[in-house]
Formats: C-alpha cells, structure tokens, sequence
C-alpha cells in the first residue's frame, strides 16, 4: 500500500533459479575434469549478482495512472513517476508488471509477458493471450525536454530483462526520478488487473522500499468495453476517434 500515493497493492514475480548438474562417472579423471567445469560454471551463476549491493532503498511513486474504464483499440498511457527518496543511488531500477483477469484466480500462474493473461483452456496449444498490445519501442521517459505530446519521438527506454515481464531503466541517484509511460491499446475486453512492482535490483539483494520500508508495488483494476469508439477519416488517410468539429 501507498498511504500518500493512491492505496494501491500488488504482488512481485518470482525471481529466476538455476541448477546444476550431477554426473557420476568410472574413471578418475573424467570426475575430476567435471568437478572443475560444475566449479567454472557455479562461479559464473554466483557471480550474476556480484555486483548488485545489499540494502534497502526508500523510494516514492509521486504518480501511478492508467484510465479504469477503456474501449477496444483505443490507445491509452499506463505511467508511473518512481523517485528516489534515499541518500544512496539506486543500482538499477526496474519496473514489473504483470496482468491477471478479475477477480485474480488464486494459485494459477501469470502469463510470461505483462499486458497478457493465462487462459488454461484444454483446447487451446498456447494459453497466454493478449489483453493489451505494449507500442512499438514503449517504454518511454517524460524528461524536461520531452513531454506526454511528443513522446512517441522520443528514444525508448527500460530494456527487458531476462525475466521478460520486467523492464530496467538503470541507475537513479539520491533525489533523482524516472517517469515512465507504457503505451498500450486494449484488444480484449473484459475486467483486468494489472499489477506492478518496483525493485532496486534484479537479484533480489537491493531492494526498493516505502517510508514504512514495505515493498513498492502497486494495481490497477481496468474494464475493457467491448464497443470500440466511434472513429472517422481525417486529414490524409488519418483514423481518428477526435471526430467532432471543432
């Protein structure tokens, strides 16, 4: 929950887990070449997460919007605004997201990409389906030279981490922000939450706090109306849903 912030709460994906192999072999040899390549390659797994510090790091969402209410194919902006309230840099912020029908099912597994859902439908070869298509190069930063208007000018930003339902913007100092915009068009309707989390590192060790040192995470619940809005041609070739004159 964010008391100052808009009451919200969410829930964190799981973090990725990697495992070794045992081998049980005759010769002496054999067994020691193997005991040095599981060592090589347990060194490597450990050091992933060498760099990342340990800690908490207190951080502010001054903004977190997306519309509650949308239509079919009509375009709209989930944005998050996440400070930096502490005295130490953030080693990497990132941002999870992931979407769930209403009411969320309680033990079923979320879908791998974030504006998806899991439909665990016998008929169906692949259960993920999309509830929101993310635009092309999204997400994007609001900075002091760019603004909600000229965004989709603007270079991308957040790359996706190797849990693919994560983006990751880098490091944030002491009393810096990011204000990050997702721009996405809804293709399915229906009653969704979508569901978000923000975290100081992607190992687990640094981790993004409230002032009450609770995790920050946070939900929208969105209905996706089946109707699409009424749309015209304007201009040259241009579709637009701004029909009436003005």
């Amino acid at each position: 929950m964010f008391p100052g912030a808009l009451g919200e709460s969410g829930k964190i994906a799981g973090m990725q887990r990697l495992w070794g192999a045992k081998a049980t072999i005759a010769t002496g040899t054999a067994a020691l070449a193997l005991t040095w390549g599981a060592s090589a390659c347990g060194g490597e797994a450990e050091s992933q997460d060498a760099g990342e510090p340990s800690g908490n790091y207190p951080v502010e969402v001054a903004k977190a919007s997306f519309p509650q209410r949308q239509q079919l194919v009509e375009t709209n902006d989930l944005e998050l605004k996440i400070n930096n309230a502490g005295d130490q840099t953030i080693p990497d912020l990132a941002v999870t997201i992931y979407t769930t029908p209403t009411p969320t099912p309680t033990g079923e597994p979320k879908a791998a990409n974030p504006f998806d859902v899991r439909l665990d439908q016998p008929n169906l070869a692949d259960p993920h389906r999309p509830v929101w298509i993310l635009e092309h190069s999204f997400p994007k930063l609001i900075t002091a030279e760019v603004s909600q208007k000229n965004l989709r000018s603007a270079p991308s930003a957040g790359a996706i981490a190797a849990q693919t339902d994560t983006f990751q913007f880098g490091a944030v100092r002491s009393g810096e922000s990011k204000d990050i915009v997702w721009r996405v068009t809804p293709v399915r309707a229906g009653d969704y939450t979508v569901h978000w989390e923000v975290v100081a590192g992607l190992y687990g060790k640094a981790k993004a706090v409230t002032a009450g040192g609770d995790p920050v995470k946070g939900e929208f619940a969105v209905t996706i109306k089946s109707k699409p809005p009424a749309t015209c041609v304007k201009g040259t070739s241009q579709v637009t849903t701004r029909c009436r004159e003005s």
